[in-house]
């Protein structure tokens, strides 16, 4: 069972992340990798500043990890990598990879992980606008 989780305030390599998932009994990938855009409710975005608690979000991508394994023990490998820091427009803010037997466990998995990470780990997003900023409740 592969298993890379990180919080890090370098470039996430998607291609590492994607590495990491890679299992012989996997005939499914399925990555989600969300990225800085340029606009958000109608405002120009000019960037996106991450800050997190990094000992407590390790801990909470682990427990994701586990609960993921337990709603889909067939999956082989499981990788999350959320950057943070100061992020421009089109970098990757946070990539997810899982790999299974069979793609309808690798899609439903990996919208799960990135659907309770917004929800439960403790990482927090501020906009920079073209006219001022903001703190986002992206995450909690």
């Amino acid at each position: 069972m592969n298993s890379m989780l990180e919080i890090t305030d370098r470039p996430i390599d998607v291609a590492a992340v994607l590495a990491s998932v890679e299992a012989p009994g996997a005939g499914a990938v399925n990555a989600f990798v969300g990225t800085v855009r340029n606009q958000a409710g109608g405002r120009i975005v000019r960037q996106l500043y991450f800050e997190a608690y990094v000992p407590m979000a390790l801990r909470q991508l682990q427990h994701l990890e586990k609960e993921a394994r337990i709603r889909w023990p067939m999956l082989q490998g499981v990788a999350i990598s959320h950057r943070i820091g100061t992020l421009t427009i089109g970098e990757v803010a946070v990539a997810i990879a899982v790999s299974t037997p069979h793609r309808p466990e690798a899609f439903a998995a990996c919208q799960f992980l990135i659907d309770t990470l917004k929800q439960t780990v403790p990482i927090w997003k501020r906009e920079t606008y073209a006219d001022g900023t903001e703190w986002v409740a992206a995450h909690p």
